[in-house]
């Protein structure tokens, strides 16, 4: 099994690789900067896959924090995998994902983040997004690099002109994207939940 790594934009890159057990391809994302951010570890027997595409990015030694939307072995089954290989780097969750799971399955000790809490990582500035139960359970949540503009979720990047001083208006609300060739999905705006609409 191979990966192909594609820059969606500058210093950010989609790592896909396609499981014929599964028949599904995943997807990991890698912010490039002083601290390096890995989006998804990836299943951990894709860990090699994983190791040999980052490895073509930055020296995985230097890897320093680790997100993932949610927590499921697609998302972060590789997580112990990495402590051993990146000497600094951890894990970051929102707080029910940190005492639910995280601080259970960690080899290492995670680092909790309130809701819109960013994380400088040099030239770029990850704002967390809690989420819950988008994409999938009461832990999820998303990470908008405001330098760029891109949301990394699931297995999907938008990219596009969000307003900062809204964080890609808080992602909760139902999103309207459209293909990008070469750009994975672009973010064209949001619109207000039906329970939103109905008050």
């Amino acid at each position: 099994m191979q990966s192909t790594v594609t820059e969606i934009a500058p210093d950010t890159f989609r790592i896909s690789a396609f499981n014929p057990d599964y028949g599904i391809q995943f997807n990991q994302f890698l912010v490039r900067d002083a601290e390096p951010f890995l989006m998804h570890t990836g299943l951990k027997r894709m860990f090699p896959t994983t190791l040999a595409a980052v490895r073509t990015l930055i020296d995985p030694a230097t890897l320093r924090w680790i997100g993932y939307s949610h927590f499921e072995p697609d998302e972060c089954g590789a997580l112990n995998e990495w402590s051993a290989v990146a000497p600094r780097v951890q894990a970051l969750s929102g707080f029910v994902g940190a005492m639910v799971m995280l601080q259970d399955y960690a080899d290492r000790p995670g680092k909790t983040l309130a809701d819109g809490e960013v994380l400088p990582l040099g030239r770029h500035r990850l704002r967390y997004l809690a989420t819950p139960h988008v994409p999938h359970g009461w832990d999820a949540g998303f990470f908008f690099d405001e330098t760029e503009g891109t949301l990394l979720g699931k297995t999907a990047s938008w990219r596009g002109r969000a307003r900062r001083s809204n964080s890609a208006a808080r992602v909760r609300s139902r999103t309207t994207c459209r293909t990008r060739r070469g750009r994975g999905r672009r973010w064209r705006g949001s619109q207000r939940s039906r329970r939103e609409r109905s008050r």
